[in-house]
């Protein structure tokens, strides 16, 4: 997946960066809107993060030439700007979705996955499967073959987490600002614990393991 992330702010900028490249986009950053329209004008994207106060060129008038040449890059509007009426303006103007600042990196993640979604026209799972790990998203339900699995709120966010990512490596970056939205690391043990609990129960009884260490880097289900 390719990201158009038009940001002037440096740190927000490398934050989002980060966290998309840790989730697998390939990410592109123009720091002004005129770099902005330019890069949405010539390289497909599956989806567009837009900052609204840019230098140059202000993010609805970035959208509104997106959407007046013809693309339809799903667009995910970032801003300062609280009030119905620029949530409601941004929106008219050809954005998909709004988000303000400050936010959680595990929030704009769900947004952007979503837009990519619904763009592609891809159905939400109700059901995750690993192996023979069942995680129903609608009742709630854990079981691995016949067996049922009792998990705390925290575990259940971060076993579908990592089921929906499997395959991948999860940092535990990405861990702390899914289950927790922290932006940085609080310099506890609190996501190896909570790895430790999850892997009691999913793993521990079973013969074959599903939740791997990667030293150093953070957990991958394979």
């Amino acid at each position: 997946m390719r990201a158009l992330l038009v940001e002037d702010d440096a740190n927000i900028a490398q934050f989002v960066m980060r966290g998309l490249r840790e989730a697998g986009f390939a990410v592109d950053h123009a720091a002004d809107g005129e770099e902005g329209l330019e890069a949405a004008r010539t390289q497909p994207y599956d989806v567009a993060i837009v900052d609204l106060m840019l230098p140059k060129r202000d993010g609805l008038s970035v959208i509104e030439e997106m959407r007046r040449a013809g693309i339809s890059t799903p667009v995910l509007i970032l801003s300062a700007r609280r009030s119905v009426d620029d949530r409601v303006r941004g929106l008219q103007t050809g954005g998909d979705d709004y988000l303000t600042k400050p936010f959680a990196f595990a929030e704009l993640l769900a947004r952007v996955q979503s837009l990519v979604r619904r763009s592609s026209r891809t159905p939400e799972p109700t059901t995750l499967t690993f192996a023979d790990l069942t995680l129903d998203l609608l009742s709630r339900r854990v079981s691995r073959g016949a067996t049922p699995i009792d998990l705390r709120p925290r575990e259940f966010v971060l076993l579908e987490y990592l089921m929906r990512n499997a395959g991948k490596v999860i940092s535990k970056t990405m861990i702390l600002s899914h289950v927790w939205e922290y932006n940085f690391d609080p310099q506890t043990n609190i996501v190896d614990v909570l790895v430790s609990r999850l892997r009691e129960k999913i793993d521990r009884p079973f013969q074959k393991k599903l939740l791997h260490t990667v030293r150093g880097v953070g957990y991958v289900m394979r």
